[in-house]
């Protein structure tokens, strides 16, 4: 078997998560995070729309992590982002970790809003 090693470039992977935190480009945060184009910063939730449309015009699809199971999201705050051209795909955060370093380093254009686990 090949394996080969992924660049991400200046983009930021999340490396780890844990307990109540992630590890985003070495640098752990706490709760909830959107990590971004520009980097992860602080998220307020389902309620906080407003960080991740600011970056909707940088974003195809925004990975949602819904903690350690999946859950729906509110209808409203998907519907937010898809009327705003933003697809929304729903996970579990360890999935949504794992679904977002593998699109980033294919250079895809996306975010990931991560409740803990």
């Amino acid at each position: 078997m090949k394996l080969t090693e992924v660049a991400f470039g200046a983009s930021r992977p999340v490396d780890g998560y844990g307990p109540g935190f992630f590890r985003v480009a070495g640098v752990a945060h706490q709760g909830p995070v959107a990590v971004l184009p520009g980097g992860a910063v602080v998220w307020g939730g389902y309620d906080d729309t407003a960080t991740l449309l600011a970056h909707a015009a940088t974003l195809d699809v925004v990975f949602i992590g819904t903690g350690a199971e999946i859950a729906q999201v509110p209808a409203a705050f998907r519907a937010a982002l898809e009327n705003a051209g933003v697809g929304v795909e729903v996970m579990n955060s360890p999935a949504a970790c794992r679904t977002y370093n593998v699109c980033l380093s294919e250079g895809r254009r996306i975010a990931a809003a991560l409740l803990p686990v």
